[in-house]
């Protein structure tokens, strides 16, 4: 392996300063925060969440309606998975199922309450097609809909990832064997995804704990603990010291599910090879299956139609004749038009410097000896248990004196660590895969360390850095509970500006911004697409 350059020492330097300053002193600043009274530092704020009956009330419903919904995604998730890799449906179907179920992920979950609104409220599309309310949509049930829309892509994408690493001929000598169909799908289907099912069902669960949006538009009267914090601390009386206390404790849960993690890691399988064979044909098992990942497709589809839908009437239900008249109303209101700038600003910068900080890390990481290397992955770890309210909430605390309060510099920081975690792996995982002589090849022609990874290791993970990109640019589109406590007025993105028009029920305006978020991300998945197409072809 190479020796130690110059140039790796000032990337790490840089690369150790930027989380040192925008996660680990955040928190700590967090914590202290939470020991604050008024009559110097004490537990009295946890002693008063403790004896809050509301409170302690709110963090059972997130438990209790965060594990129904991590139960309900993961077997979803799973069938959706199952049937794209286990079945022989028709291809096209298949290719339609993998695309058509990540839709959500391009549009902010502040948004789905709003769809479920139009599609289940009295005048709702699907309540006309039935004729009658199927169930009351503010509380329990709304918030499990939402919950199960915003969790299903990613906890598919997570095991329809292990999917494709899972050696098919084991299904055929398992029946060679004389396997039982039950014993068989155990054995060879259950057995090796056992780790990866468990850390579906965390993800699901620490994405329902922790998130703001869904709630705050369709959470009703039931509370759970991210509507609590934000009402604490921009309520009608704020209290930052309780608010702290709180989101330290929000802090548990993710923890946990970390460690247990940790845990379901030693179930996981590892193949030496993989053999990607044709199925047994089994006529009823892919009618079955294909007509439920179908089904389950049109309905997440049937949620969101309206959306597209009311913003092209004069006043949906009342009066269906089609017209532009909400949109150009937006296009033409530039307070609107200044926030969806705003957005792609965000996007733009979060897309660009959170790729290349991420990569940097990995690249230490995995293509140096650089002592002190391996606390990359701590700090993944940390950011990936590190809720999205809580980290802007220790933004808040830590800069709220300082010149940075309420700019985009902080919203942009916040968010590339929000999300660090996965586009870390990505590049980790990619650079791993290379061969490991090459700086020491390109040393020995004479190339510095530095122009070795521009010409050679850049160029040979062109693909990863575009699927970084992508992440990135998508997930700072749809954002809120990571900015909510750190946009002022002039920093106003498209998602925290839809929970301030709820309160004066500007739907259609909503829709529309909505739209314009889902188009941009489409716009966005569909270049990256094309690039990482066109980088294959050249090769």
């Amino acid at each position: 392996m190479l020796n130690v350059k110059h140039e790796m020492r000032i990337f790490f330097f840089i690369v150790i300063c930027v989380f040192a300053a925008f996660l680990v002193l955040p928190l700590i600043s967090l914590f202290v925060r939470s020991f604050e009274t008024n009559h110097g530092f004490g537990i009295s704020n946890y002693v008063s969440i403790m004896s809050n009956k509301e409170l302690i009330e709110s963090i059972g419903n997130s438990i209790k309606i965060s594990s129904i919904t991590a139960v309900i995604t993961t077997i979803l998730a799973f069938v959706l998975a199952y049937t794209i890799h286990c079945t022989r449906i028709y291809r096209p179907l298949k290719a339609v199922i993998k695309t058509g179920i990540l839709i959500p992920m391009l549009l902010p979950t502040i948004t789905y309450g709003f769809a479920i609104m139009y599609s289940f409220g009295n005048q709702g599309l699907i309540t006309k097609l039935f004729g009658r309310n199927l169930f009351e949509i503010y509380g329990f049930k709304g918030l499990l809909i939402g919950y199960v829309i915003y969790t299903l892509p990613p906890v598919f994408l997570l095991i329809n990832n292990s999917f494709t690493y899972m050696d098919k001929k084991f299904f055929i000598v398992s029946k060679l064997m004389g396997d039982g169909a039950v014993r068989s799908f155990r054995n060879t289907i259950i057995r090796p995804l056992l780790g990866t099912i468990g850390g579906a069902f965390i993800l699901s669960f620490i994405l329902s704990f922790t998130d703001f949006g869904i709630p705050a538009s369709v959470g009703g009267i039931y509370n759970v603990v991210a509507t609590e914090l934000y009402q604490v601390m921009l309520g009608s009386i704020p209290d930052f010291n309780n608010g702290a206390a709180i989101a330290v404790l929000m802090l548990f849960p993710a923890m946990f599910g970390v460690l247990l993690l940790t845990y379901l890691d030693r179930y996981n399988f590892h193949y030496d090879k993989f053999a990607d064979i044709e199925l047994v044909q089994n006529k009823s098992r892919d009618i079955f299956l294909g007509l439920i990942s179908s089904l389950m497709l049109i309905g997440m589809v049937a949620i969101f139609v309206v959306m597209f839908v009311a913003p092209l009437v004069v006043s949906y239900p009342y009066n269906l004749i089609f017209t532009w008249k909400h949109f150009s109303d937006v296009f033409q209101s530039s307070d609107l038009v200044n926030v969806y700038k705003n957005s792609l600003l965000v996007a733009v910068c979060t897309a660009i410097f959170g790729t290349v900080i991420a990569y940097c890390s990995a690249l230490l990481n995995v293509r140096t000896t650089i002592k002190g290397k391996s606390v990359m992955d701590i700090i993944s770890m940390i950011t990936n248990t590190v809720p999205g309210m809580v980290l802007g909430l220790s933004y808040l605390f830590l800069f709220n004196n300082s010149s940075l309060k309420g700019t985009f510099f902080i919203i942009i920081l916040c968010t590339i660590v929000h999300y660090f975690t996965t586009p870390y792996l990505m590049a980790k995982n990619s650079l791993a895969k290379m061969n490991p002589s090459w700086e020491t090849t390109g040393e020995l022609l004479g190339d510095s360390w530095l122009s070795t990874i521009l010409r050679v290791i850049i160029p040979n993970s062109v693909l990863t850095v575009i699927e970084m990109f992508r992440y990135y640019f998508i997930n700072a589109m749809v954002t809120i509970s990571g900015i909510i406590f750190l946009v002022t007025a002039q920093t106003s993105v498209v998602a925290s500006k839809i929970k301030e028009l709820q309160h004066f029920a500007k739907f259609n305006e909503i829709f529309v911004l909505s739209i314009l978020i889902f188009c941009t991300n489409l716009l966005v998945k569909l270049l990256c697409d094309f690039f990482q197409k066109r980088q294959l072809v050249d090769r």
